[in-house]
Protein backbone atom coordinates (compact mmCIF):
# COMPACT_ATOMS: atom_id res chain seq x y z
CA UNK A 1 0.00 0.00 0.00
CA UNK A 2 1.25 3.19 -0.91
CA UNK A 3 2.41 5.86 1.81
CA UNK A 4 -0.63 8.08 0.26
CA UNK A 5 -3.02 5.49 0.08
CA UNK A 6 -2.39 5.07 4.04
CA UNK A 7 -2.79 8.97 4.42
CA UNK A 8 -6.09 8.61 2.43
CA UNK A 9 -7.68 5.81 4.77
CA UNK A 10 -6.50 8.10 7.96
CA UNK A 11 -9.84 8.03 9.98
CA UNK A 12 -8.32 10.61 13.05
CA UNK A 13 -5.91 13.34 11.90
CA UNK A 14 -5.48 16.67 14.32
CA UNK A 15 -7.18 19.49 12.93
CA UNK A 16 -4.99 21.64 11.56
CA UNK A 17 -6.74 23.55 9.10
CA UNK A 18 -9.76 24.31 11.25
CA UNK A 19 -10.35 28.07 10.18
CA UNK A 20 -10.04 27.05 6.44
CA UNK A 21 -12.07 23.51 6.68
CA UNK A 22 -15.12 25.92 8.53
CA UNK A 23 -14.94 28.98 5.65
CA UNK A 24 -14.92 26.01 3.21
CA UNK A 25 -17.71 23.93 5.02
CA UNK A 26 -19.93 27.31 5.10
CA UNK A 27 -19.62 27.68 1.70
CA UNK A 28 -20.76 24.21 0.66
CA UNK A 29 -23.00 24.36 2.88
CA UNK A 30 -24.43 27.93 1.78
CA UNK A 31 -23.98 26.58 -2.22
CA UNK A 32 -25.91 23.18 -1.32
CA UNK A 33 -28.74 25.33 0.51
CA UNK A 34 -28.95 28.04 -2.62
CA UNK A 35 -29.00 24.70 -4.95
CA UNK A 36 -31.75 22.84 -3.02
CA UNK A 37 -33.91 25.92 -3.07
CA UNK A 38 -33.66 26.66 -6.62
CA UNK A 39 -34.67 22.50 -7.38
CA UNK A 40 -37.36 23.01 -5.05
CA UNK A 41 -38.73 26.53 -6.96
CA UNK A 42 -38.43 24.37 -10.29
CA UNK A 43 -40.07 21.10 -8.85
CA UNK A 44 -42.84 23.43 -7.68
CA UNK A 45 -43.50 25.18 -11.07
CA UNK A 46 -42.99 22.21 -12.72
CA UNK A 47 -45.91 20.68 -10.59
CA UNK A 48 -47.96 23.33 -10.90
CA UNK A 49 -47.72 23.59 -14.74
CA UNK A 50 -48.64 20.02 -14.48
CA UNK A 51 -52.02 20.54 -12.52
CA UNK A 52 -53.04 23.48 -14.23
CA UNK A 53 -52.53 21.72 -17.84
CA UNK A 54 -54.58 18.20 -16.62
CA UNK A 55 -57.22 20.79 -15.14
CA UNK A 56 -56.96 22.92 -18.76
CA UNK A 57 -57.43 19.54 -20.01
CA UNK A 58 -60.66 18.94 -17.83
CA UNK A 59 -62.23 21.91 -18.32
CA UNK A 60 -61.91 21.72 -22.16
CA UNK A 61 -64.18 18.30 -22.10
CA UNK A 62 -66.35 19.85 -19.82
CA UNK A 63 -69.42 17.38 -18.17
CA UNK A 64 -71.03 16.32 -21.44
CA UNK A 65 -74.17 14.16 -20.21
CA UNK A 66 -74.24 10.79 -19.97
CA UNK A 67 -76.23 8.94 -22.48
CA UNK A 68 -78.95 6.67 -21.45
CA UNK A 69 -78.66 2.91 -22.70
CA UNK A 70 -81.40 3.52 -25.31
CA UNK A 71 -79.20 6.78 -26.47
CA UNK A 72 -76.20 4.40 -26.51
CA UNK A 73 -77.72 1.66 -28.88
CA UNK A 74 -78.63 4.34 -31.50
CA UNK A 75 -75.42 6.44 -31.22
CA UNK A 76 -73.80 3.14 -31.66
CA UNK A 77 -76.15 1.84 -34.72
CA UNK A 78 -75.52 5.27 -36.35
CA UNK A 79 -71.58 5.17 -35.96
CA UNK A 80 -71.72 1.52 -37.31
CA UNK A 81 -73.32 3.64 -40.34
CA UNK A 82 -70.45 6.05 -40.30
CA UNK A 83 -72.22 8.94 -38.84
CA UNK A 84 -69.59 10.57 -37.74
CA UNK A 85 -71.71 13.00 -35.34
CA UNK A 86 -72.76 9.63 -33.95
CA UNK A 87 -69.33 8.03 -32.36
CA UNK A 88 -68.32 11.76 -31.74
CA UNK A 89 -70.91 12.02 -29.17
CA UNK A 90 -69.87 8.38 -28.10
CA UNK A 91 -66.22 9.43 -27.47
CA UNK A 92 -66.81 12.83 -25.75
CA UNK A 93 -69.44 11.24 -23.40
CA UNK A 94 -66.79 8.97 -22.04
CA UNK A 95 -63.62 11.14 -21.96
CA UNK A 96 -64.60 11.47 -18.23
CA UNK A 97 -64.38 7.93 -17.93
CA UNK A 98 -61.41 7.77 -19.41
CA UNK A 99 -59.96 10.25 -16.83
CA UNK A 100 -61.18 8.33 -14.53
CA UNK A 101 -59.69 5.49 -15.16
CA UNK A 102 -56.09 7.29 -16.05
CA UNK A 103 -55.76 8.14 -12.17
CA UNK A 104 -55.67 4.88 -11.44
CA UNK A 105 -52.44 3.91 -13.18
CA UNK A 106 -50.83 7.01 -12.29
CA UNK A 107 -47.28 6.73 -10.67
CA UNK A 108 -46.02 4.18 -12.73
CA UNK A 109 -43.79 5.75 -14.95
CA UNK A 110 -46.45 7.88 -17.02
CA UNK A 111 -47.61 11.69 -16.60
CA UNK A 112 -51.56 11.52 -16.06
CA UNK A 113 -52.15 13.69 -19.57
CA UNK A 114 -49.87 10.81 -21.07
CA UNK A 115 -52.51 8.18 -19.74
CA UNK A 116 -55.37 9.64 -20.28
CA UNK A 117 -53.84 10.27 -23.83
CA UNK A 118 -53.74 6.70 -24.67
CA UNK A 119 -56.93 5.53 -22.77
CA UNK A 120 -58.73 7.86 -25.48
CA UNK A 121 -56.78 5.61 -27.64
CA UNK A 122 -58.44 3.03 -26.19
CA UNK A 123 -61.98 4.71 -25.60
CA UNK A 124 -61.97 4.94 -29.59
CA UNK A 125 -61.47 1.82 -30.28
CA UNK A 126 -63.78 0.50 -27.98
CA UNK A 127 -66.15 2.99 -29.72
CA UNK A 128 -65.12 1.44 -33.40
CA UNK A 129 -65.31 -1.89 -32.00
CA UNK A 130 -69.04 -1.81 -30.19
CA UNK A 131 -72.01 -4.00 -30.77
CA UNK A 132 -75.06 -2.60 -29.18
CA UNK A 133 -76.74 -6.00 -29.80
CA UNK A 134 -75.13 -7.84 -27.72
CA UNK A 135 -77.17 -5.81 -24.64
CA UNK A 136 -74.53 -4.66 -22.38
CA UNK A 137 -73.59 -1.09 -21.53
CA UNK A 138 -71.35 0.25 -23.78
CA UNK A 139 -69.31 2.38 -20.56
CA UNK A 140 -68.78 -1.97 -19.25
CA UNK A 141 -67.41 -2.87 -23.36
CA UNK A 142 -65.36 0.49 -22.86
CA UNK A 143 -63.62 0.18 -19.71
CA UNK A 144 -61.84 -3.20 -21.12
CA UNK A 145 -60.20 -1.17 -23.95
CA UNK A 146 -59.02 1.88 -22.18
CA UNK A 147 -57.32 -0.15 -19.34
CA UNK A 148 -55.44 -2.40 -22.34
CA UNK A 149 -54.61 1.07 -23.98
CA UNK A 150 -53.37 2.55 -20.50
CA UNK A 151 -51.37 -0.36 -19.62
CA UNK A 152 -50.22 -1.03 -23.31
CA UNK A 153 -48.65 2.75 -23.32
CA UNK A 154 -46.94 2.44 -19.79
CA UNK A 155 -45.50 -1.07 -21.20
CA UNK A 156 -44.23 0.87 -23.81
CA UNK A 157 -42.88 4.11 -22.78
CA UNK A 158 -42.29 3.85 -18.91
CA UNK A 159 -38.96 1.24 -19.10
CA UNK A 160 -35.79 2.45 -20.13
CA UNK A 161 -35.21 -0.87 -22.10
CA UNK A 162 -38.78 -2.25 -23.66
CA UNK A 163 -39.97 -5.48 -22.72
CA UNK A 164 -42.38 -7.49 -26.00
CA UNK A 165 -45.72 -7.49 -25.64
CA UNK A 166 -46.09 -10.74 -24.76
CA UNK A 167 -44.03 -10.38 -22.13
CA UNK A 168 -45.16 -7.27 -20.54
CA UNK A 169 -48.82 -9.25 -19.85
CA UNK A 170 -46.88 -12.23 -18.45
CA UNK A 171 -44.96 -9.98 -16.51
CA UNK A 172 -48.69 -8.23 -15.64
CA UNK A 173 -50.53 -11.65 -14.59
CA UNK A 174 -47.48 -12.89 -12.43
CA UNK A 175 -48.02 -8.96 -10.14
CA UNK A 176 -51.33 -9.32 -10.30
CA UNK A 177 -50.77 -13.09 -8.54
CA UNK A 178 -48.44 -11.68 -6.53
CA UNK A 179 -51.29 -9.27 -5.00
CA UNK A 180 -53.34 -11.98 -4.72
CA UNK A 181 -51.47 -13.77 -2.66
CA UNK A 182 -50.35 -10.87 -0.28
CA UNK A 183 -53.69 -10.18 -0.03
CA UNK A 184 -54.51 -13.48 1.06
CA UNK A 185 -51.45 -14.42 3.50
CA UNK A 186 -51.30 -10.85 4.63
CA UNK A 187 -47.53 -10.75 4.29
CA UNK A 188 -45.11 -10.87 1.16
CA UNK A 189 -45.01 -14.16 -0.34
CA UNK A 190 -41.47 -15.91 -0.85
CA UNK A 191 -40.01 -16.54 -4.07
CA UNK A 192 -40.40 -20.69 -3.31
CA UNK A 193 -44.19 -19.77 -2.26
CA UNK A 194 -44.84 -18.21 -5.10
CA UNK A 195 -42.94 -20.56 -7.45
CA UNK A 196 -45.26 -23.72 -6.16
CA UNK A 197 -48.39 -21.41 -6.20
CA UNK A 198 -47.66 -21.12 -10.20
CA UNK A 199 -46.11 -24.28 -10.90
CA UNK A 200 -43.15 -22.57 -11.82
CA UNK A 201 -39.41 -23.40 -11.35
CA UNK A 202 -37.50 -20.39 -8.77
CA UNK A 203 -35.98 -18.97 -11.84
CA UNK A 204 -39.13 -17.92 -13.18
CA UNK A 205 -40.05 -15.88 -10.49
CA UNK A 206 -36.66 -14.45 -10.50
CA UNK A 207 -36.78 -13.59 -14.06
CA UNK A 208 -40.58 -11.85 -13.62
CA UNK A 209 -39.03 -9.59 -10.90
CA UNK A 210 -36.23 -8.84 -12.40
CA UNK A 211 -37.94 -7.53 -15.41
CA UNK A 212 -40.10 -5.86 -12.88
CA UNK A 213 -37.22 -3.50 -12.22
CA UNK A 214 -37.95 0.42 -13.18
CA UNK A 215 -35.37 3.28 -13.63
CA UNK A 216 -35.41 5.54 -11.86
CA UNK A 217 -34.38 9.02 -13.13
CA UNK A 218 -31.99 11.11 -10.64
CA UNK A 219 -33.77 14.18 -11.70
CA UNK A 220 -37.39 12.52 -10.03
CA UNK A 221 -38.80 13.50 -6.72
CA UNK A 222 -37.72 11.35 -3.84
CA UNK A 223 -40.98 10.60 -3.03
CA UNK A 224 -44.51 12.12 -3.78
CA UNK A 225 -44.72 14.90 -0.65
CA UNK A 226 -40.88 15.69 -0.90
CA UNK A 227 -39.80 18.28 -3.28
CA UNK A 228 -36.50 17.26 -3.65
CA UNK A 229 -34.62 15.15 -6.24
CA UNK A 230 -33.23 11.75 -5.66
CA UNK A 231 -29.73 13.65 -6.95
CA UNK A 232 -30.07 15.62 -3.82
CA UNK A 233 -30.28 13.28 -1.37
CA UNK A 234 -27.89 10.20 -2.77
CA UNK A 235 -24.45 10.17 -1.62
CA UNK A 236 -22.05 10.62 -4.02
CA UNK A 237 -19.31 8.07 -3.41
CA UNK A 238 -16.93 10.26 -5.40
CA UNK A 239 -16.94 13.28 -3.41
CA UNK A 240 -15.14 13.50 -0.44
CA UNK A 241 -16.40 15.92 2.64
CA UNK A 242 -14.27 19.41 2.04
CA UNK A 243 -13.39 18.94 5.73
CA UNK A 244 -11.37 15.62 5.29
CA UNK A 245 -10.05 16.83 1.82
CA UNK A 246 -8.44 19.91 3.07
CA UNK A 247 -7.03 18.00 6.01
CA UNK A 248 -5.41 14.93 3.97
CA UNK A 249 -3.87 17.11 1.28
CA UNK A 250 -2.36 19.09 4.32
CA UNK A 251 -1.37 15.69 5.99
CA UNK A 252 0.40 14.61 2.71
CA UNK A 253 2.46 17.54 2.45
CA UNK A 254 3.38 17.19 6.08
CA UNK A 255 4.51 13.69 5.77
CA UNK A 256 6.35 14.67 2.02
CA UNK A 257 8.20 17.00 4.68
CA UNK A 258 9.28 14.84 7.03
CA UNK A 259 10.16 11.79 4.44
CA UNK A 260 12.47 14.63 3.16
CA UNK A 261 13.34 15.27 6.65
CA UNK A 262 15.18 11.86 6.90
CA UNK A 263 18.75 10.71 5.62
CA UNK A 264 19.68 9.84 1.55
CA UNK A 265 19.34 6.22 2.21
CA UNK A 266 16.17 6.50 4.37
CA UNK A 267 14.77 8.72 2.18
CA UNK A 268 15.60 6.42 -0.82
CA UNK A 269 13.84 3.69 0.05
CA UNK A 270 11.10 5.37 1.35
CA UNK A 271 10.44 7.14 -1.96
CA UNK A 272 11.04 3.48 -3.86
CA UNK A 273 9.31 1.27 -1.56
CA UNK A 274 5.62 3.82 -1.53
CA UNK A 275 5.94 5.23 -4.55
CA UNK A 276 6.00 8.91 -3.54
CA UNK A 277 7.52 12.22 -5.48
CA UNK A 278 7.37 10.87 -8.97
CA UNK A 279 8.89 6.87 -8.10
CA UNK A 280 7.04 3.79 -9.05
CA UNK A 281 6.65 1.19 -6.71
CA UNK A 282 9.64 -0.85 -5.99
CA UNK A 283 10.00 -4.37 -4.64
CA UNK A 284 12.64 -4.65 -1.90
CA UNK A 285 14.64 -6.65 -4.38
CA UNK A 286 13.96 -4.14 -7.05
CA UNK A 287 15.28 -1.28 -4.77
CA UNK A 288 18.28 -3.26 -3.05
CA UNK A 289 19.29 -3.62 -7.00
CA UNK A 290 19.53 -0.02 -7.71
CA UNK A 291 21.23 0.67 -4.44
CA UNK A 292 23.29 -2.30 -4.72
CA UNK A 293 22.06 -3.73 -1.18
CA UNK A 294 20.86 -6.99 -0.39
CA UNK A 295 16.56 -7.62 0.32
CA UNK A 296 17.47 -7.55 3.87
CA UNK A 297 19.08 -4.85 4.02
CA UNK A 298 17.07 -2.86 2.39
CA UNK A 299 14.04 -3.97 4.65
CA UNK A 300 15.93 -3.39 7.71
CA UNK A 301 16.55 0.76 6.23
CA UNK A 302 12.91 0.35 5.51
CA UNK A 303 11.77 -0.56 9.39
CA UNK A 304 14.12 2.04 10.24
CA UNK A 305 12.72 4.67 8.51
CA UNK A 306 9.07 3.82 9.29
CA UNK A 307 10.03 3.42 12.93
CA UNK A 308 11.66 6.83 12.54
CA UNK A 309 8.40 8.49 10.69
CA UNK A 310 6.06 6.93 13.28
CA UNK A 311 8.37 8.63 16.18
CA UNK A 312 7.62 11.69 14.56
CA UNK A 313 3.86 11.46 13.69
CA UNK A 314 3.05 10.57 17.48
CA UNK A 315 5.20 13.46 18.55
CA UNK A 316 2.72 15.72 16.49
CA UNK A 317 -0.20 13.63 17.99
CA UNK A 318 -1.56 11.59 14.94
CA UNK A 319 -2.68 8.29 14.73
CA UNK A 320 0.21 5.57 15.07
CA UNK A 321 -1.87 3.50 12.57
CA UNK A 322 -0.69 5.78 9.83
CA UNK A 323 2.32 4.26 8.79
CA UNK A 324 1.78 0.47 10.08
CA UNK A 325 -1.14 -0.52 8.61
CA UNK A 326 0.31 -2.02 5.64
Amino acid sequence: MKLMELVTGLDQVEDRSAGYSADTQTADLNANKTKVENTKGQRQRQKTQTLDATQMYLDSIGLPPLLTAEQEVSYARSAIQGDTAARTRMIESNLRLVVSIAKRYQYRGLALLDLIEEGNLGLIRAVEKFDPERGFRFSTYATWWIRQAVERGIMNSSRVVRLPVHVSKELNAYLRTVRELTQKTGQTPSLEFIANHLGQPIAYVQQMNEFNEHALSLDAASTHESEASLLDILVDDNNCDPCDFVQREDLTATIGEWVCGLNQRHREVVLRRFGLQGYDCHTLQEIGDVMGLTRERVRQIQVDALTRLRAILESNGLSRELLFNL
